[in-house]
């Protein structure tokens, strides 16, 4: 892992080689980045020197979400950014993705999540879980009706955690008022 941002790792997974080099050519003169064409690339690749990812959720080979399952198996450091055409699902809610991005992704959100995702893991764990919660929140709002969520119990119980470990970092959180404002300012839905 790397001390700054301005010499972290991302790798860029996509299937697609001209959405992984184009997402890879948007990033290099911020960070060292890498790209995978595919599942099976990303895993060949990943280790603890990567410091994001950002995963395709659709695949042929080896999909996104096996590739974000082997990821937290064999416990590998890095933040995980799913970038996907996929619309979000009540599925998201046992992903262990860090932040879910919809494409098309414009480059200051890109960057913008990037940076959030390298403040993030240098802070609390409490810090990372809200942002986590709180995404996958925010999605699920932006695509379901109010009467989907009204009574379920997994969306209440995400609600639920948000505000205890809101609660418990109030007072953390003043420090981290830019990052949040950065966080909520990433268009997370195509532009």
């Amino acid at each position: 892992m790397s001390e700054s941002p301005a010499d972290a790792t991302v790798l860029v997974v996509d299937d697609e080689t001209e959405v992984a080099d184009v997402y890879a050519l948007r990033l290099r003169n911020q960070y060292e980045t890498e790209t995978a064409y595919g599942g099976a690339a990303a895993l060949e690749r990943l280790d603890d020197d990567i410091d994001v990812v950002l995963l395709d959720r659709r695949m042929p080979d080896i999909g996104g979400d096996e590739v974000l399952e082997e990821i937290r198996d064999r416990d590998i450091s890095t933040r995980v950014i799913m970038i996907t055409a996929v619309d979000p699902d009540f599925d998201i809610i046992e992903m262990e993705f860090d932040d879910y991005l919809c494409k098309p992704v414009e480059k200051s959100d890109l960057v913008a999540a990037i940076e959030q995702q390298l403040a993030t893991r240098r802070y609390d764990d409490r810090l990372a879980e809200y942002l986590e919660v709180t995404s996958k929140l925010t999605l699920l709002k932006g695509e379901k009706t109010a009467q989907t969520l009204n009574g379920n119990e997994d969306v209440e119980s995400l609600e639920q955690r948000a505000a205890t470990l809101q609660a418990e970092m109030d007072e953390a959180l003043l420090e981290f008022e830019d990052i949040d404002t950065a966080f909520r300012n990433i268009s997370r839905r195509p532009s």
